[in-house]
């Protein structure tokens, strides 16, 4: 029997941006996406252009940049929307317009104060005026899971018949169960086109987003969406690996399959990581640091005399490479780029040339360079999208005076320093960062995180703070808690002087 070809719709750049904290600049959106086409992803979700100037700049250039999946941005159905949302994918290869209307009688009620005559006519009207401009347009029925089921196929029939090609029913708020979405899912595809795609979109309210949309695609759904690690509005919403996986692991019992590259799934998580507010939880299904980790000894048994015995996925199969080659004072560029690129990485040869260095110069003193290691040479050292960096620093303090902060950054070639005060260590290094930039920064959120890497103890620090009405995230990784608190920092600011930058 013939498998299924399921499509894949991602939005991690629209929904996952949602998230508190995930605000994502251009550049960030740009690199993600290209990363998402590299999996094969069918369509990206770009943003919602009609949102912000920003938005729709973002969504413009990956529209512009994709060659290889339809690229996509979410519109209500106003016709200033539609037609914004139209100008910000026409240069995309496959543009497509996705239109979202709610549908439960809670959301005519409460938020749109209209009838169901009343959203008939706009679904008919939005959809027209989409199809008009772009070959392909998309209808996506909000909270469609609470909505009377007889109205729901209403709205998807006037939205069909207006043209639209793929309708996405969207569980909002997560509040559907597997079983119900599969009979949901299977009334609506019998009253549907054969040749009109049916897709799902489900959230994590209660923790099924997951094996909602599977239920949906045994049920006969052609497609669905979802982000990289599962990232998205409240609780989130389905996770593009577990979807992926859970489809190829029982093969059997779905029979059918994407196009996406699971190979690709690790590198993903960290690439996102590296850019948003984001640690993976160790149990993270699929991509998580435990997902292919055993302690029983009972297990660690089994998984040496055949690893079926506990490990239902190969951990190649998801990018992450169990064996992985010892890093030390033998390596080559070639080794590092490697190693660099399996933990979500991707830089220009000349960024290279610069870690490569740094980490010849690391083996001279130290044996063997952990994953650690190499993620402080990025995270630490690399001027990589920098307007400053960190060349020194030094505190002062006591248990009854005020820390006194020395700190030097670097800036374009030149080296400035300054002094401030503060109630602990951290605050005063980061009132000194603030003389120098000339700005303050009002601190949102600061976290320390430990990592243990053999007998080192690293501290993993993440900095929010506000640029304007936005969050800036920067990450900093060192042995030292205030050396990692300032990279952090430093790493938030240079966020927000790239997306001004971008902006002007």
């Amino acid at each position: 029997m013939s498998k299924r070809r399921i499509y894949v719709l991602d939005t991690t750049l629209r929904d996952g941006e949602q998230a508190p904290g995930f605000s994502m600049a251009r550049y960030v959106k740009l690199e993600l996406a290209r990363h998402l086409e590299r999996m094969k992803v069918d369509i990206i979700e770009a943003g919602f252009p009609a949102a912000s100037e920003e938005d729709f700049l973002a969504v413009s250039e990956v529209a512009a940049a994709v060659r290889d999946c339809a690229v996509t941005g979410l519109c209500r159905g106003i016709h200033r929307d539609i037609r914004r949302t139209w100008e910000a994918v026409r240069l995309g290869t496959a543009p497509l317009i996705n239109i979202f209307l709610p549908v439960s009688d809670i959301h005519l009620e409460y938020k749109l104060h209209i009838s169901r005559e009343e959203l008939l006519e706009i679904v008919k009207n939005a959809v027209t005026l989409a199809k008009s401009l772009c070959p392909e347009v998309m209808f996506t029925a909000e909270d469609a899971t609470r909505a009377d089921r007889d109205f729901l196929k209403s709205v998807l029939r006037a939205a069909e018949n207006a043209g639209a090609g793929i309708m996405n029913i969207a569980d909002t708020v997560g509040y559907t169960v597997p079983e119900e979405m599969a009979f949901l899912v299977a009334v609506i595809k019998a009253g549907l086109d054969p040749a009109t795609r049916l897709g799902i979109h489900c959230h994590n309210d209660l923790g099924m987003a997951t094996a909602n949309t599977l239920s949906a695609v045994m049920a006969g759904a052609d497609q669905f969406d979802c982000t990289v690690a599962g990232i998205g509005e409240r609780a989130g919403m389905a996770a593009l690996e577990e979807v992926v996986m859970g489809l190829r692991v029982r093969e059997d019992l779905y029979r059918a399959d994407t196009r996406v590259i699971s190979r690709e799934f690790f590198k993903a998580g960290k690439l996102l990581a590296n850019h948003v507010d984001l640690s993976l939880h160790p149990h993270k299904a699929v991509i998580g640091k435990n997902a292919f980790a055993h302690e029983a000894g009972v297990h660690q048994h089994g998984v040496m005399q055949s690893p079926i015995t506990y490990e239902i996925m190969n951990p190649e199969d998801v990018g992450i490479h169990v064996n992985q080659m010892v890093m030390g004072k033998h390596s080559g560029k070639a080794a590092l780029r490697e190693r660099l690129e399996q933990l979500g990485y991707s830089l220009p040869e000349n960024t290279l040339d610069e870690i490569f260095t740094r980490f010849k110069a690391l083996t001279d003193t130290k044996r063997s360079v952990n994953d650690a290691d190499i993620e402080k040479l990025v995270r630490g050292q690399v001027k990589r999208h920098q307007a400053y960096s960190l060349h020194s620093f030094t505190v002062n303090s006591g248990s009854n005076i005020a820390a006194t902060a020395v700190v030097k950054l670097e800036h374009d070639g030149k080296l400035a320093e300054n002094t401030a005060k503060g109630e602990t260590p951290t605050i005063a290094v980061f009132n000194a960062v603030d003389k120098i930039v000339e700005r303050s920064f009002p601190l949102h959120h600061f976290s320390i995180q430990s990592i243990s890497e053999g007998r080192t103890e690293l501290s993993e620090t993440t900095v929010q703070v506000w640029n304007g009405d936005r969050l800036e995230v920067g990450r900093g990784l060192n042995t030292d808690i205030v050396q990692a608190s300032v990279e952090a920092y430093i790493s938030a600011i240079n966020n927000a002087i790239l997306r001004s930058n971008d902006d002007g």
